[in-house]
């Protein structure tokens, strides 16, 4: 069995997370607490390091080739653990899910064209739409009893018709919601009326909390497959993210093509690590340490939320997937820059700013759990201690 509660010290090992944290957020480098960055601070999972050590015993890194193993582990991954058939010819392996969807407004749509995001949401996809000359389309997502609800009536009238594609991201980032069978209905036939291509970023779709399950939008609405984008990769689930690899799988064939042309004509081809250490990834002994790892951090988000909402004015959203607390600050009556600074230079935190993630960000910070427990911990402790007066 994995121990995540083994310590390890990421400072000085080129960590954005650990090592960016005092030049970003002004949090001291070596007594401050990153938890901001969406990766992990456990060490991946023994069949996936075993892949690095065999590659490193031979010796050569050269290109790499014959990649059905790699395309068979994947079909196997999403037919065992999603209820997904998937077949060999609708993998596309790009640089990394942000470059995926960079690809995806590259081939699918043009300078000026509107492209809607369910905000507030992965801060990346805005960034991407703005560089690219894309109109960002931000339909707000509603509250409801504490998590974020749709709200497409609102959503409909809100559209102009220079929308050609949506980006959804599910699970959600950074709300952890996991939509509904529902809810995916809903938001495929918002995409059918206004004639959009869904670019599906099921990223997270592993890291789910025990007793929720996610829904591929591919099975659940497999009446879109022919304005169907999925994406999907190892790199959140293992805590291999610096292997930048991503899948993005498209069944309908003219969308493939579409696609395919983009990757040939900007002459993209995936690095050999990733490839080696997803195939690794995608296996028994993978599923098995994600499965204890959910375990792991379904404890850790419950004692981060108890702690939290105990802070009169605070309230952490539950967290249906992802290792990712998104907490409101709104109930403080306090203006974002107070409870930053109480945050960051009161607790000596390091937190994701909700402002980034769009509309209805403002009153929030996003919280990384994907850490040792006792870093949970010291994180209440320290929150409790910087908000004290309101106790």
């Amino acid at each position: 069995m994995a121990n995540f509660d083994t310590p390890i010290d990421r400072r000085g090992t080129h960590s954005v997370k650990w090592d960016s944290m005092s030049a970003l957020y002004n949090v001291d480098a070596q007594n401050g607490l990153a938890m901001w960055v969406a990766d992990m601070d456990f060490t991946a999972p023994d069949c996936v390091r075993a892949a690095v050590s065999k590659m490193n015993d031979l010796g050569v890194f050269g290109y790499y080739g014959e990649d059905a193993s790699y395309r068979a582990a994947i079909i196997w991954w999403m037919k065992t653990r999603h209820g997904w058939d998937v077949q060999p010819d609708w993998i596309f392996t790009t640089h990394g899910l942000v470059n995926g969807t960079a690809m995806c407004l590259d081939a699918f749509t043009a300078p000026g064209d509107g492209v809607v995001v369910m905000s507030p949401v992965y801060h990346a996809f805005a960034k991407v739409v703005r560089a690219s000359n894309r109109d960002l389309v931000e339909c707000p997502l509603a509250m409801e009893n504490g998590k974020y609800v749709l709200d497409i009536p609102a959503w409909d009238a809100q559209l102009q018709g220079h929308e050609k594609l949506l980006i959804l991201c599910s699970p959600h980032n950074p709300g952890g919601r996991v939509w509904t069978a529902d809810e995916l209905r809903a938001i495929a036939d918002f995409a059918i009326r206004h004639d959009l291509i869904i670019v599906s970023d099921e990223i997270h779709h592993d890291l789910v909390m025990p007793g929720h399950q996610h829904l591929p939008m591919a099975t659940t609405c497999p009446d879109i497959t022919d304005r169907l984008v999925m994406m999907t990769a190892t790199t959140k689930t293992f805590n291999i993210a610096g292997s930048h690899s991503g899948n993005v799988i498209i069944a309908d064939a003219d969308l493939r093509a579409r696609f395919g042309a983009r990757m040939m004509a900007l002459g993209l081809s995936p690095n050999s690590f990733g490839l080696h250490m997803a195939e690794a990834a995608y296996s028994t002994e993978g599923a098995a340490w994600v499965d204890e790892l959910m375990v792991y951090i379904a404890e850790n988000a419950r004692i981060f939320d108890e702690g939290v909402n105990a802070i009169p004015g605070l309230q952490s959203m539950p967290l249906e997937a992802t290792y990712l607390a998104w907490v409101d600050f709104s109930g403080t009556g306090m203006a974002a820059s107070e409870f930053i600074d109480r945050v960051q230079s009161g607790a000596q935190i390091a937190a994701n700013h909700g402002s980034s993630f769009g509309r209805g960000g403002d009153n929030f910070l996003r919280f990384n759990l994907g850490t040792q427990r006792a870093n949970v911990l010291d994180a209440v402790a320290r929150l409790q201690k910087a908000f004290a007066d309101l106790q």
